[in-house]
């Protein structure tokens, strides 16, 4: 397995399961970058199965990424509403056809 950036219990949990496994903790760096992998990964993973479950994976990394910006799940919130308020959501289904 090449080297992914996991949840916090997951070497914890192979142990248990009677296996080995060899973990480090990244440096900042490494995290923003495998942080943008593992949301591409997540995010593929959800357009093949369509689950909850892939979207409650996106959006744990997306709450690490607004993390590592000094940014909260309640201020991510915030931002979300406002824009909502301000641009709208995606409720009406509107899809641009030709823009003049």
């Amino acid at each position: 397995m090449a080297r992914k950036l996991v949840r916090d219990n997951i070497p914890h949990i192979v142990e248990q399961a009677g296996r080995r496994v060899q973990s480090y903790v990244c440096s900042e760096q490494e995290f923003k970058e495998r942080l943008r992998d593992k949301l591409q990964e997540e995010v593929n993973e959800f357009l093949q199965d369509n689950t909850v479950e892939e979207l409650a994976d996106i959006l744990e990394v997306v709450y690490a990424l607004a993390n590592l910006n000094h940014v909260s799940p309640q201020q991510l919130e915030v931002l979300r509403s406002r824009k909502a308020q301000e641009r709208g959501g995606f409720s009406k289904r509107i899809v641009i056809d030709n823009l003049g």
